[in-house]
């Protein structure tokens, strides 16, 4: 009888696999998916004629608060926030919180920050002002700062951020504005 000899494994030439590289994370701490593409920080560079354009913008948006009203708010929002969303989204890469504080924040958005900080930087900032949680990234408050410095309102930055109320997130915050301040001075 001829004995089966079962054959012994060839040993392995290829060299043993290494971890793949940790880069930068794709997705924001909100589950969305990060932007490859924004002029966010063009756009903190140049805080100061932002923080004018959107004052006129606003004036532009009171002057047409009773058209809206006409109109009905409820009636608007799908359409101001998908506008708002695509502005917004391409400027600063804004998160659509619902309580936008880009004109306190030196038009750096608080909520890419991966711990969504709405007060300020976390104690982990490294040396380099870059995120201690995304190393490649700056660190969203050393930027605000930044921006802070050459906007007129630019002393907000120190205002204390109330929390972000998530049953308003994904809403216009520019037609909530209106809506606000328009009641507020009818009230008045």
């Amino acid at each position: 009888m001829a004995e089966i000899v079962a054959a012994a494994p060839k040993p392995s030439l290829k060299k043993p696999t290494s971890k793949p590289e940790v880069g930068p994370v794709q997705f924001s701490a909100d589950g969305r998916r990060r932007r490859t593409w924004t002029i966010k920080y063009w756009s903190i560079r140049h805080s100061g004629f932002m923080e004018k354009l959107y004052n006129g913008f606003e004036r532009l948006l009171f002057l047409s608060a009773p058209l809206l009203k006409q109109i009905g708010y409820e009636r608007l929002e799908k359409p101001f926030a998908a506008f708002e969303r695509t502005i917004k989204g391409a400027m600063f890469d804004c998160r659509m919180c619902g309580k936008c504080a880009l004109s306190s924040t030196g038009m750096s958005c608080s909520m890419n920050c991966p711990k969504q900080l709405r007060n300020g930087p976390c104690g982990g900032v490294r040396a380099n002002g870059n995120c201690e949680v995304i190393a490649d990234m700056p660190c969203v408050w050393v930027k605000a700062w930044e921006g802070a410095q050459g906007m007129d309102g630019g002393g907000k930055i120190m205002d204390l951020q109330k929390p972000v109320d998530q049953s308003i997130r994904e809403t216009s915050t520019w037609l909530r504005v209106v809506r606000e301040k328009t009641n507020e001075s009818a009230s008045a």
